[in-house]
């Protein structure tokens, strides 16, 4: 517990995100951006646990996210990503994309670059659900089923897919380059290849079963044919694309709807996974002989390390997560889960992690921010 640091904001935390660090491995991040939702009136902040933050601390301990500057915002923040060190986009309840300038001499917020109803309904705003970036190209998806590719250095709208999907597009990540992935309210998992002009996906993989609508979906930082994703039932599901339509692995996370799943982008063994029950979990794969004492409750103070049922149960051992998750030798080892926060009820609605850095951002009007996550 010693080195979670909690920051009471007066506002509901939708989404939180570390600015981008330099490649070195030695850096660690110590600012980061938060959007808010289902308040009177909506902010996009930027907050730091570095330097920045140890000038005229008075009411804070060390350590402790100081508010560097921060930005109305209209609608509610549905997300937020950086799309390099100085700009973040959002993406609106009202259905806009929004770029903010991040002036760090500064320290102050200014909007940037805006597409008003983006997403649209023929006689209403759409929310705008999510986007993601790879400077200078954004992408964003909707409730309308759109998808919108802009180029943030041309202030335009590249390309418009009008009918991408029937249902809610909940969320929108890069496989490739030139390729995306999305997830909807039926429980299917989207590629889509940029290259072509058709307006159909390459591959749509979907849950078996009842159709449950999928939340979230993050991919392998180097193996990026692995997919995680997590919804409505709390599930976590790993994906091959290249091995049939269905998940590979289904494993119980959470007692409620999964907001957010995040493999470590440097150590993709491990992985993070936050809910509408009010968990945090890193899971990570190990075998009884060798388990990390970190394991043993070391964040939450009692021992909350559990086993997760899958599908096809993970080898263990020093094996790294991916090859376990892909293997079917249930023999070697098992899938180990921390509890990463204090027992709390209010939803934990984002999550970010950045070398051994983690922030996430609470219904509880609170940012908890740990700086020893042992990855």
């Amino acid at each position: 517990m010693e080195s979670i640091n909690a920051k009471y904001v007066s506002q509901k935390i939708s989404k939180t995100r570390w600015q981008p660090v330099s490649h070195s491995e030695l850096q660690q991040p110590d600012i980061f951006a938060t959007g808010s939702w289902d308040n009177e009136v909506n902010k996009i902040s930027i907050w730091s646990i570095g330097s920045h933050a140890s000038n005229g601390i008075e009411d804070g301990f060390e350590g402790d996210p100081q508010l560097l500057c921060e930005h109305k915002h209209d609608g509610d923040i549905l997300d937020l990503q950086f799309l390099d060190q100085d700009r973040i986009v959002t993406a609106s309840s009202t259905g806009a994309v929004t770029i903010f300038q991040h002036n760090q001499k500064s320290q102050t917020l200014s909007n940037s670059q805006h597409w008003p109803r983006a997403h649209r309904y023929p006689c209403d705003n759409a929310p705008c659900t999510g986007v993601v970036c790879s400077s200078p190209e954004i992408v964003s998806v909707g409730e309308d089923g759109r998808i919108i590719v802009f180029r943030a250095d041309q202030g335009g709208v590249v390309r418009v897919i009008d009918n991408a999907d029937s249902s809610t597009i909940h969320a929108v990540t890069y496989l490739r380059t030139t390729e995306i992935l999305t997830v909807n309210s039926i429980g299917q998992l989207k590629l889509w290849d940029f290259r072509q002009q058709s307006s159909s996906p390459s591959q749509i993989l979907s849950l078996s079963g009842d159709r449950v609508p999928l939340h979230c979906v993050d991919r392998h930082p180097n193996q990026q044919h692995i997919i995680a994703t997590g919804g409505q039932d709390g599930m976590l599901c790993v994906w091959d694309v290249r091995q049939g339509n269905t998940p590979f692995s289904l494993m119980e996370a959470h007692s409620a709807e999964m907001w957010e799943v995040h493999f470590h982008p440097t150590n993709p063994d491990h992985l993070f996974t936050c809910s509408e029950d009010g968990s945090l979990l890193h899971w990570e794969t190990s075998s009884p002989s060798d388990m990390p004492s970190f394991l043993q409750g070391k964040f939450c103070g009692r021992s909350s390390s559990a086993i997760s049922r899958s599908a096809m149960a993970p080898a263990g051992g020093n094996q790294s997560l991916i090859s376990a998750w892909l293997s079917g030798d249930s023999s070697k080892g098992r899938l180990e889960t921390t509890h990463m926060l204090p027992s709390q009820t209010l939803p934990v609605n984002s999550l970010d992690v950045l070398g051994q850095c983690l922030v996430c951002g609470t219904d509880g009007e609170a940012v908890f921010v740990n700086r020893q996550v042992p990855v």
